[in-house]
């Protein structure tokens, strides 16, 4: 078996992989919740490529995030549900369907419009999917009803509260100034400090829980995502973090061997540093 740049090679690759008797233990014995994870992990090292500008680990990023799905795709094919050639299918049909101002009569739209012709068509879409679960003698789907439908819940938490929020937010229900969020912040905040004096577990997860939900829904008032948000002040504390690590290495000694206080005055220092001189 050699490389190729043919999708078909890695499609028969695959296939090896999964053939009990000559293919891995470890791939025969996935299924589609097993891989999951690795399914959503590699799509967040193909982001952190893309933050870090690195056009190589793109490449080999995207690669690994292809395997996933001819992986997803071969399990189904094993299992008689459906194969590689039909997700493909699936997102041509989709993408065409989604753009007749591309391949169809609908020309010169503006980017307005062509967003509202995307809703609608996602709407269409919809009502047919529900219309098929009917004709099959399938329920409606809970998560299929109402204005909340459709915000999966396999989204990092953050930014499937801002987008619930969003859904919520286009009928009315809604602060109209970002300033009444930040009064539900501090609201929270009291709530929190209450159930650590009570010491309920469950109660303290819970406030925090409602405390972040309502930090998400400043951010979306602010138009600013809340996942980036906190990436940049992940990144930030790193940043110094690293610089305290490196002002005491410069001493001969690490990170364990300092006190709180020695931290906290090397913090202020790395934070001080990166603020741009007058």
């Amino acid at each position: 078996m050699k490389p190729s740049r043919d999708i078909a090679r890695l499609i028969e690759i695959m296939a090896a992989l999964r053939t009990p008797g000559t293919g891995c233990p470890w791939d025969l014995d996935q299924d589609f919740a097993s891989i999951s994870p690795y399914t959503v992990e590699e799509a967040y090292e193909v982001a952190d490529a893309i933050a870090r500008g690195d056009k190589a680990d793109l490449r080999d990023e995207l690669g690994d995030l292809l395997l996933q799905v001819v992986f997803h795709a071969r399990m189904a094919e094993e299992e008689g549900s459906f194969a590689f050639p039909d997700v493909v299918e699936a997102i041509t049909t989709k993408l065409i369907r989604r753009h007749p101002h591309v391949f169809g009569d609908a020309r010169d739209l503006s980017p307005a419009e062509v967003k509202a012709l995307w809703h609608r068509i996602k709407a269409e879409e919809k009502a047919d999917k529900a219309a098929d679960r009917a004709a099959a003698g399938l329920p409606p789907r809970e998560e299929d009803e109402g204005v909340l439908a459709g915000v999966p819940h396999g989204m990092p938490a953050l930014t499937r509260a801002w987008k619930l929020q969003a859904r919520a937010s286009t009928v009315g229900f809604d602060w109209n100034d970002a300033r009444l969020v930040l009064d539900k912040i501090r609201e929270e905040i009291g709530e929190v400090e209450e159930a650590l004096d009570g010491g309920d577990k469950a109660a303290i997860h819970e406030e925090i829980g409602d405390l972040l939900f309502a930090v998400a829904n400043l951010a979306r008032h602010a138009d600013a995502d809340p996942e980036g948000c906190l990436a940049a002040a992940n990144a930030k504390f790193e940043r110094r973090f690293r610089g305290i690590e490196t002002a005491l290495a410069a001493k001969g000694r690490t990170a364990q061997e300092a006190s709180l206080d020695e931290m906290e005055a090397l913090w202020q220092a790395v934070k001080q540093a990166e603020k741009p001189s007058m």
